[in-house]
Order: C-alpha cells, then structure tokens, then sequence
C-alpha cells in the first residue's frame, strides 16, 4: 500500500513513519511536513509544504494514495483556542478535502485519549468536531486514533523532553491499558487501511487488537 504521512518531524508521526518504512506491507511512504524529516529511505519521499492551507483540491502530488495518517498537531497546553482549531481542526480538514480520490482512499485521524462526552474541554470539543467532520466525507474509511502513552519506535530522532516524562510513567499506565507501543499503532493504522474495522474511534485497547490482527 502507499500511504501518506503528516507530522513526521514530530514524536507520534516519526514513529509511524518508521514503523510504515520497516513494514513490509508498505509500498511506499509520502511525508508531508513544514520540514525534512531528517530520515532516508529507498521507500520514502517527501514534499515540503510550508502552509497546508494553501494546498490545492486536486494536487497531483496528493492523488493516488490508498491512506493519510493525518499525525501533524500540536499540544493544547498554553495554547489559545483560536490557534488550537486552526491547527486541529481547519487544516486537517483541509487536507481531507484536498486529497484524493476519496472512495479509494482511508483517512486516519490522530485524535487523543480523554473523555469525548465531556464537551467543556477547549481541545475534546475542537477534536471531537474534527472527527464528526470527517465522518461525513465520502472516504473509503475515516477512523480517529486516540493513543494515550506511547513507547518509542528504535531509531526515533524527534523526541520532545515531555516524552522522557511519560515514560518514567510507563509502568504504571500499562498496567491501566492506557499505553502502546509507537509500533503498535503504526501496525493498527496499516491494519484498518487494509481491512477497516467496526468502530470509527480507535482507544489504546483497540489499538493493541489491530496490531495484532496487522
């Protein structure tokens, strides 16, 4: 299959990346980012896009894909809810809307875990209509990845001080199921392109069910 990849400069969308390089399911890899991704590989190309809004419907560069792991995002942390919907919700959307053709194409959303029947937090709410929206495009399959603490993919270069954080915490969201491996979630993003699955939001547990199946 050939799939393309948002955020690959960043911690979750480098690890799937790998993960899609390493997978021998995997024909090819497209990186779509701001940056280099600062890895090579006989598999991947890359197209450097400064602004996403100002891709256009119909891209050439953007035709032809059996999926997009749509990764690029940001924390909501200290982050203003005008700037945290443009980036959450305006430019994946976008992107949806420019790739294609869509009845041939699976969309993968990278959402988060939480509580998505709690519509008072600025990010569930911005999250939670970004996954409605896409739900109504004419994809193949859209689904809504919601990872909570993820080990890291061997080789990883883009790995914020945070992440050292989590994984001091690691033991203990595992043994709570709110945990998986960077692999494990490359596989399951491969797994629903390949075969779908029943629910459109994907938590940890469903995660761990499709990379196995994958």
């Amino acid at each position: 299959m050939k799939i393309i990849i948002t955020g690959a400069t960043g911690y979750v969308g480098e690890g799937v990346m790998l993960e899609c390089l390493n997978n021998p399911e995997v024909e090819k890899v497209l990186s779509v980012s701001r940056r280099p991704s600062g890895h090579s590989h006989p598999k991947l190309e890359e197209y450097i896009v400064e602004d996403f809004m100002t891709l256009k419907v119909g891209d050439p560069k953007l035709q032809g894909y059996d999926a997009v792991f749509f990764i690029a995002g940001i924390s909501s942390v200290g982050v203003k809810e005008e700037q945290y919907k443009i980036i959450s919700h305006d430019i994946p959307l976008h992107f949806a809307d420019v790739v294609g053709p869509k009845e041939r194409l699976t969309f993968v959303y990278l959402s988060g875990a939480g509580n998505y029947r709690n519509t008072k937090q600025m990010w569930v709410r911005i999250k939670k209509s970004t996954e409605d929206a896409l739900a109504t495009m004419p994809f193949k399959g859209a689904y809504n990845f919601r990872p909570a603490i993820m080990w890291r993919y061997s080789g990883q270069k883009h790995i914020q001080t945070m992440q050292y954080i989590f994984w001091a915490m690691y033991p203990l969201v595992k043994l709570v199921g709110m945990w998986n491996t960077m692999s494990e979630v490359g596989r399951a993003m491969i797994a629903v392109t390949k075969g779908g699955y029943a629910k459109r939001a994907i938590e940890c547990s469903d995660i761990s069910k499709l990379a196995r199946r994958g």
